[in-house]
């Protein structure tokens, strides 16, 4: 991640935009309509076939409305991938082998929680262009390395870290591709730890 990518997370750590980060208790169960009906049309329909229209008719509002939280189809389903990285818990148990740390992080990172044809469309929209998806890929950037840096430890290393979360990002578009099982890429990224590390021949 860029240097202006970190400032931009820094300087906009709500979940939208300006403009949208002061919501009334009916907006904010307006937005979280949106974002569910968001995931629930990933399940079900390919990228293609999603809109903006789509997703604001399952969740009962007018386009007109939807594009008051969300710029377009790719902002809001950047968020649900966010929103489920939010949701999810994070707890590291230190006493764990550092491999087995890494798999169990990867596990309570949120993707999991979505079926792999949501994987394939919510990352496709995450590969979007615009400026309000840069910043949800962003805080995700940040958050994903966050949380593998507390699963490798104190004084862990930047090459490592930095490596793990190339790792990482590229098993999640592998298995939104269908590439990849969801269900492997724990493992994987514990294969990558002990390759990086030597863990497995200290063992």
């Amino acid at each position: 991640m860029s240097s202006s990518d970190a400032a931009d997370a820094d300087a906009d750590p709500a979940a939208g935009p300006p403009g949208r980060r002061h919501l009334s208790e009916r907006q904010a169960e307006v937005m979280e309509r949106l974002v569910a009906a968001a995931a629930d049309e990933a399940e079900e329909r390919p990228y293609g076939e999603i809109s903006v229209r789509s997703i604001a008719k399952r969740a009962g509002v007018a386009p007109a409305t939807a594009y008051t939280y969300f710029s377009g189809k790719d902002h809001l389903l950047a968020e649900v991938l966010w929103r489920r990285m939010q949701s999810s818990p994070h707890l590291v148990d230190v006493n764990l082998p550092l491999g087995e740390r890494v798999a169990a992080t990867v596990r309570t990172m949120g993707f999991g929680t979505l079926e792999t044809p949501a994987v394939a469309v919510a990352t496709t929209a995450l590969l979007g262009d615009g400026p309000d998806v840069k910043r949800v890929r962003t805080r995700i950037g940040v958050e994903i390395g966050r949380r593998l840096g507390a699963a490798l430890g104190p004084g862990a290393d930047a090459d490592v870290l930095g490596v793990l979360q190339v790792t990482y990002t590229g098993a999640i578009l592998s298995a939104g591709m269908g590439h990849l099982a969801f269900e492997a890429v724990p493992s994987l990224m514990a294969e990558a730890v002990a390759l990086m590390t030597r863990e497995d021949a200290a063992s």
